[in-house]
Order: structure tokens, then C-alpha cells, then sequence
């Protein structure tokens, strides 16, 4: 009952039901815009090339169905996550890029994510064309005329432009971050379809496979909880200082450090580089000659399923380390505990203690990162032992991870102003 009082005083409070409401409309309208296709598509073909091929497969979940129907939004934040990364990366090339991320504070923060909105533009223009070139080679888009393949990669631009956009606009006026909703709203409007597909194909000589099945599912969603909030603990303590007639200080508390500090950011960059490998070689195996037979047989390398694997997990193991080393500053942490007159205990401040958290996270990571490309190649594990293929929506690793991060985040900001309401009454 008390989950249920809590739906029912969430909407008793007039600025949380209209920030709910305001989130389900933006839904809508991404949901809307997911089913208008581009000019010159053969549905069918569609369905059949996407339900054989792995990796887009799992890309139009992400998009909620948007790219298997060829919509206008087909590739999603996709665009404007790729140049986020980019310069984040370039933070560690360009000292005056670092300084401007990381030294400037709000205003310098609001730069940077302009330039990255600013870099989304191309980066949609490019893979609008790429994606379609793509899907042409294989048969699916008959796009006659320079005229209409401009219409629809500007179609395409702005559909990725326009979901930025409403990202934005749900970080200001929603709950929670609008780009991580998104996605999650794009993960999410995919159950239905899959389940459907569940029933359809369901045979009773297959109960024991479906039953360990949804075992297994179980398993892995617990995992990515523990995954998600695991905390490494290092003891704080803060110096007594005198201001004035007050004695401030003397306490002492904890600074945590994230199992998976890096996140879902580690997959999406493998999934990056896993696909688009594949992408050029499905190209290049139509021309013909040596280049086609050196590309078709890339291609049903990259395919093998325990190519793949083994790949995928390397990544997600080696991106964890380093996109933590662009996001985490060890020293930048260790300055300011020094200027708060905070200490680790038995750690002298300054260099030394920048040193003992680079050791402490380096230890860390490696459980984390473990973890995080075992729970991102399970769904492959488990349809291997069970046989069971239709359900990848109940064990995508990355799936899971993204639904779970965001229903733990958005449940903690709705309860903490729950709390703050609760607390003004007093």
C-alpha cells in the first residue's frame, strides 16, 4: 500500500503532476515521430533484414523501432552522444578544452554543451547518409534522384536535431536527465512488440528453456542493480577550524566511489566500434573481386558468435578504464578536499592522497569493468545455453543497465522532493 500512497501523493503535488505529465507528452510525441518513414521504403524487407542482423537488431531497440521503420528519427541521440564523447575525449588532447569542462564552472559547462550541440549537426548529416547508402546496397530504400536523397537526409538531421531538443527540455522542465529518459522511453516502447512475438512463438515442449530462461533474466537484472549501486567507500575526515565564536569541522564521513563509474558509456562506444566495421565490409562485399571476398569473409568473421563475444567484451573492459580516466580526476578530487580541510585518514593531502584514490579506483575498475562486459555479452550466453532467441529485451545487458539506471535516478529525484515538500510543511 505504501508504493500506492506514494503514486497517489506524487500527484497530489501540483509541480510534480505537471512535470510527470510533461514527460509522458514528450513520449508521445517521440513515439509519433518514430513512425514517420523516410520516402521509398519495402516494409518487409525491412523487418527480414533487421530480425537476421545482430547489431542493428539491438540498435533499434535503443530506438524504440524508429530504425527498422526507417522514421525520421532513426538514429536517435545517437548523433549528439557520439560528439558528447568526442569532446570529452579531446579533453585530454586540448588543455583549453579540459580547462573549459572542467575549470569554468556552469558558464564553462554551457559552452561545451553548446559545441557539442553544434557538432551533432554534421554528425547527423554523415550518418544520415551513411545509413542510408547502407540500407540501399541491401535493397530496402529506392530513393531516385540527388533531390530526394537531400530531402531525406535533412529529414534525418532534423528528426535527431528536434530529439535533442526534447532531451534538453525534459532535463529543464522534467525530472531526471531528458537524454537518458529518452532512450529509456525508446527501450521501453519495444516490450511491447517483443512480448507479442513471445506469445506467438511460444511452444509447450520448450517450458524447461523458457523457464530458465526468465531465471536467468532475473539473475542479470539483480546483477546490474548490484552493478548500478555499488559504492567503494573511503573514509573522510574534516580538520576543527574557529570562525569567529563557532567551531566548524571535526566530523567525519565517506567518499564514495562507483563500481561502474563509467556507466552505459563503455558499451555504446563498443557498440560503435563493433558495427561500423561491419557496416563498411557488408558495403564493400557487392563490388566484387578481391576487395568483396576479403570484405564477405570480414563480414562472416564479425559475425561469428564467438568472435563477437570475445571483441564485444574486450571493449566494454578497456572503454570503462578510459573513458573513467576522462571523467574522473583524481587530483582535481584531492585539491578539493585539501582546500576543504578534509583527509583520508593515515594519507598525507595533496599528492599522496591523489595517488591512494588512483589506487583505490584502479582496483575498483577492474571488478567494474569485469562485470560490466560479462552483463554486456550475457544476453548472447544465456540464448546460447537456453536456445530461446526471441526475448533479448528481458536480458540486453545494455538494455537493462540504461532501464535500471534510469528508474533508480529518476525514483531517487521524485523521492528527495517528495521529502523537501514534506519537510517545508513541518
Amino acid at each position: 500500500m505504501s508504493g500506492i500512497n506514494k503514486a497517489i501523493q506524487i500527484f497530489k503535488i501540483k509541480d510534480l503532476r505537471k512535470k510527470i505529465l510533461f514527460i509522458l507528452g514528450i513520449f508521445a510525441v517521440f513515439r509519433l515521430m518514430a513512425n514517420l518513414p523516410i520516402p521509398g521504403i519495402d516494409s518487409s524487407r525491412v523487418q527480414q533484414f533487421f530480425s537476421g542482423n545482430q547489431y542493428l537488431g539491438m540498435l533499434n531497440m535503443f530506438t524504440g523501432g524508429a530504425l527498422d521503420n526507417l522514421s525520421v528519427v532513426m538514429l536517435g541521440l545517437g548523433p549528439y552522444i557520439t560528439a558528447v564523447i568526442i569532446f570529452q575525449v579531446m579533453t585530454l588532447i586540448f588543455p583549453q578544452l579540459a580547462k573549459l569542462y572542467k575549470e569554468e564552472g556552469e558558464q564553462g559547462r554551457q559552452r561545451f554543451n553548446q559545441y557539442c550541440r553544434i557538432a551533432a549537426i554534421p554528425f547527423s548529416a554523415l550518418q544520415g547518409y551513411a545509413m542510408i547508402a547502407f540500407f540501399k546496397s541491401q535493397g530496402l530504400v529506392a530513393i531516385a534522384g540527388w533531390q530526394v536523397l537531400l530531402v531525406s537526409i535533412l529529414s534525418i538531421t532534423a528528426g535527431s536535431m528536434i530529439l535533442m531538443w526534447l532531451g534538453e527540455l525534459l532535463s529543464e522542465k522534467g525530472i531526471g536527465n531528458g537524454v537518458s529518459l529518452l532512450i529509456f522511453a525508446g527501450i521501453v516502447a519495444d516490450f511491447p512488440r517483443s512480448i507479442l512475438q513471445m506469445a506467438n512463438t511460444f511452444q509447450q515442449s520448450e517450458i524447461f528453456s523458457y523457464i530458465l530462461f526468465f531465471i536467468a533474466s532475473v539473475g542479470i537484472i539483480s546483477a546490474v542493480i548490484i552493478l548500478t549501486e555499488g559504492r567503494r567507500n573511503i573514509p573522510v575526515s574534516y580538520a576543527k577550524r574557529v570562525r569567529g565564536q563557532k567551531l566548524y569541522g571535526g566530523v567525519s564521513t565517506y567518499l564514495p566511489l562507483n563500481i561502474n563509474p563509467a556507466g552505459v558509456i563503455p558499451i555504446i562506444f563498443a557498440l560503435s566500434i563493433m558495427i561500423l566495421p561491419t557496416m563498411v565490409t557488408s558495403l564493400l562485399k557487392n563490388v566484387g573481386g578481391p576487395v568483396g571476398t576479403v570484405s564477405g569473409a570480414m563480414t562472416a568473421f564479425l559475425q561469428n558468435p564467438w568472435v563477437y563475444g570475445v571483441l564485444y567484451f574486450f571493449l566494454v573492459f578497456i572503454f570503462t578504464f578510459f573513458y573513467t580516466a576522462v571523467t574522473f580526476d583524481p587530483k582535481a578530487i584531492s585539491s578539493n578536499l585539501q582546500k576543504m580541510g578534509g583527509f583520508v585518514p593515515g594519507i598525507r593531502p595533496g599528492s599522496s592522497t591523489a595517488n591512494y584514490l588512483s589506487y583505490i579506483l584502479k582496483r575498483v575498475l577492474v571488478l567494474g569493468a569485469f562485470s560490466l562486459g560479462l552483463i554486456a555479452v550475457m544476453p548472447s550466453i544465456v540464448q546460447g545455453v537456453t536456445g530461446v532467441q526471441q526475448f533479448n529485451f528481458l536480458v540486453g545487458g545494455t538494455a537493462v543497465l540504461i532501464l535500471v539506471s534510469v528508474v533508480l535516478e529518476t525514483t531517487r529525484q521524485i523521492r528527495a522532493q517528495i521529502e523537501m515538500r514534506d519537510y517545508e510543511n513541518f
